[in-house]
Formats: structure tokens, C-alpha cells, sequence
């Protein structure tokens, strides 16, 4: 055989190497995160992503393939999310999406997992349109799913506490509702005016402010006039101006509801303390062990970042871990695959027991709820720590309130 023939079997062989299933099993199975890093509910999305992908790949990744976590910062922008999800999907290759806690930046992507035929999934975002986009055009979007509660969930969730914690326990029976003008909060607020009066507190006023607020002294004083029990909020694109409002102004009313920015352990610090009495909404609370990982991560988060866990990190840990049993199961990155696989979930991560509805339901691909599923919690800041006060089997402490508070008697 003459040497050039010899050259050329020995480049075949070589070729073939390259592109055997041992040699291709190597390569990493990429999954893009795409979120707000300078936001404070947002920074812990990527964080929490790694955590997981490093514990995935100590114990030999998928099959030998390792989770290489691809991060994007969207700035807060819609657009800049657009042309990131392009990137992850066109050029960068990752097989699936972690993306966002903002409901306009998700809303916006979902067209794009359609068309590009893009698994993902949103670790906070809440509108009820995810989930109902899903249900009205199942072929085109099944691409997506929902891991964190629909708005009307959060709200309910919200309102059967509220029957407890503020009528029966603080004797508690009218309320304003405050909330950001914004996608998540429309569902918000027309469930929260059906189901805070259904569990006994009348609405006497329903207000939406515009996310651009920077003073909140005539919103305080006009419900100061109107003298409710308590303000139920809904806001997390705003959240330390009115909480250092609230204190400063020693409105004597307390917040109670979803301040999606309280959920981080920076909160007490970004405040300067002035979120002291301030109840909110989680689906996992570092103090409470809604199950055998939820302490654990909070602690190992801490330990790592320096800081505890917001509400998105906890979800943002789970869906890498949900996306990697899915591409094991589908035995495949093939996304159609990774859809059949993924809507067969039973996982129990930080925040409960994961099942995906249904196309059939009006919540198609969001996460199942109730006992035995996703349940939630109140928690107060109490003394620069998050308490759990809801619901009781779980709760860490009893809720207290600044001496500013002042109680109908």
C-alpha cells in the first residue's frame, strides 16, 4: 500500500473516532439560563442553576455527558431576552431553557420556544397566559412549561392563609389590594377581589401603581383615609421603595401578600431593616423542611453565595434537575423527546412534589397544587430572619409586628 493510500485510510479512521458515540458522549449537554443577574429575585436563578449542574456532574453527569450551564443577562429587557434565547438556541446549541422571573420577558420568549422548537421553562415568571397559551395551542407550544404558580394559584394560596393569620387569629376584616401595574398581576388582582372577601375580608380599595413609583406617599396616605386592616400586595418589580416607605412613614397598617423581592435574605439588608413585619408569599422558606432538600439547598446555597435563597432559586435548582431526568429518560436531546419526557414528572425537589398538568387544563404544564404538591407558605421578616407563620403543621414562629401597627380593636 502506498503511503499517500495509507495517509487517507488513516484520516478515515480518525474521522470515524471523531464521530463515534463514545467520542460524541463526551460532549457536554448544554442548558441555557437566561435571566435578570442584577435584579434581586434574579440573581439567584443562574446561581442556583450551577449549584445543580455541580452536583449532577460529581455524580458522572448523564451517562458520562456533563450539564454545562449557559448564562444570559437579559437586563431586565424583553428584547435582550429574544436575542439570547436566538443565541442558546441557534448558536450556542443547549438543549433546553431556564428563563426568567419576569412575566412580560417569558410571554415574550414563549412565540420563540415555539418556532425554534426550544424546551423551557420559567423558575418565577407567574402570569396565567404561560399556562393558557400552552392549553390554547398545544402543537406549537408544548415546548414550554410553567415551574413556578400561575398568579390565581399564588392568590388562592394567599387567601386561604389570610383566613386564618389575619381573620381568625388578628380579628382582621377589611383590606385594600396594592399591587404593581403588570402581566402577572391582572389574574393576581381579580382573584384577590373574589377570594379575600370569600374569606372575610372586605376590599375597600384596589390600587394598581405603576412600576416607575418612586414615591409612595400619596398611595399611603390615601389608604391610611381609608383605614383597612391590612394591605394586600402584589409587587415585585417594586419592592424596597414602598417597604422603606411603609416603615418610614410609620403607616400603621401591615403588608401582607406578595413581595416577590422579600423572598431573598438580602431583602433585610436593601431595606436597612424596614421590612421588619412584612409577610409574603414562598413556595419553600429556608426554615421549613417542606421536604429533605429544601433546608439542605438553603444551607448549601448560603454556604456557597453567601446569602439565602430567593423564591426563584429554589424552582431554578429544581428544573435543572427536572430537564436532566428528562433527557435521561427521553435517551435523547431530540426536544420533542425531551416534551414527552418532561411531561411525565414525579420529582420531589426544594419546593414539593412536581407533576405537570395536562393539555387539557386550563394550567397546561404548570405545576399541579395542593396537599401532597405545592402547598406554599407565608413567612415574616421578624428581626432580620424569615420566619414561617403558615401554614400551622409547618410554621417556625408566631407572626409580631413593629409598634407602629396598630390593631382594630
Amino acid at each position: 500500500m502506498r503511503i499517500s493510500h495509507r495517509i487517507a485510510l488513516l484520516g478515515e479512521l480518525l474521522g470515524c473516532a471523531i464521530a463515534s458515540p463514545a467520542a460524541w458522549a463526551a460532549d457536554p449537554i448544554k442548558i441555557g439560563v437566561i435571566a435578570e443577574t442584577s435584579a434581586i429575585s434574579g440573581v439567584g436563578i443562574p446561581n442556583a442553576a450551577k449549584m445543580a449542574a455541580d452536583e449532577i456532574n460529581a455524580k458522572g453527569g448523564i451517562n458520562g455527558r456533563m450539564i454545562e450551564i449557559v448564562s444570559y443577562d437579559d437586563h431586565n429587557s424583553a428584547t435582550d431576552a429574544v436575542r439570547a434565547f436566538q443565541r442558546a438556541a441557534q448558536e450556542d446549541k443547549v438543549s433546553a431553557v431556564i428563563a426568567s422571573y419576569i412575566s412580560e420577558v417569558v410571554l415574550a420568549l414563549e412565540p420563540w420556544a415555539g418556532r425554534l422548537h426550544m424546551p423551557m421553562i420559567t423558575p418565577g415568571a407567574a402570569s396565567n397566559d404561560i399556562t393558557k397559551r400552552v392549553h390554547d395551542d398545544y402543537d406549537h407550544m408544548k415546548y414550554v412549561f410553567h415551574g413556578y404558580l400561575a398568579s390565581t394559584q399564588i392568590a388562592d394560596i394567599v387567601c386561604e392563609a389570610s383566613k386564618t393569620l389575619l381573620v381568625s387569629d388578628l380579628h382582621m376584616k377589611t383590606s385594600v389590594v396594592m399591587s404593581e401595574d403588570a402581566a402577572w398581576t391582572i389574574p393576581l388582582d381579580e382573584e384577590y377581589l373574589k377570594c379575600l372577601p370569600a374569606n372575610g375580608l372586605k376590599v375597600l380599595d384596589h390600587i394598581r401603581l405603576s412600576p416607575d413609583t418612586t414615591d409612595f406617599t400619596p398611595i399611603f396616605n390615601k389608604i391610611e383615609g381609608e383605614k383597612p386592616d391590612v394591605i394586600v400586595t402584589g409587587i415585585s418589580h417594586v419592592g424596597v421603595q414602598p417597604t422603606v416607605q411603609w416603615q418610614q412613614q410609620q403607616v400603621p397598617i401591615p403588608m401582607y401578600g406578595v413581595s416577590s423581592q422579600a423572598t431573598n435574605s438580602t431583602f433585610w439588608k436593601d431595606t436597612n431593616g424596614a421590612t421588619n413585619g412584612v409577610i409574603f408569599n414562598m413556595a419553600s422558606a429556608p426554615d421549613v423542611a417542606v421536604t429533605p432538600k429544601t433546608i439542605p439547598f438553603a444551607k448549601n446555597y448560603q454556604a456557597k453565595y453567601g446569602n439565602l435563597p430567593g423564591y426563584a432559586a429554589y424552582t431554578s435548582y429544581d428544573d435543572v434537575y427536572m430537564w436532566t431526568d428528562a433527557i435521561r429518560k427521553a435517551g435523547s436531546t431530540d426536544p420533542d423527546k425531551i416534551v414527552t419526557a418532561m411531561e411525565q414528572t414525579d420529582y420531589v425537589g426544594t419546593i414539593g412534589r412536581v407533576e405537570f398538568l395536562p393539555k387539557t387544563s386550563i394550567f397546561a404544564h404548570g405545576m399541579r397544587i395542593g396537599d401532597g404538591y405545592i402547598t406554599g407558605l407565608m413567612v415574616q421578616w421578624q428581626n432580620g430572619n424569615p420566619v414561617t407563620v403558615w401554614p400551622a403543621n409547618v410554621a417556625t414562629g408566631k407572626m409580631t409586628f413593629p409598634s407602629f401597627i396598630h390593631f382594630a380593636q
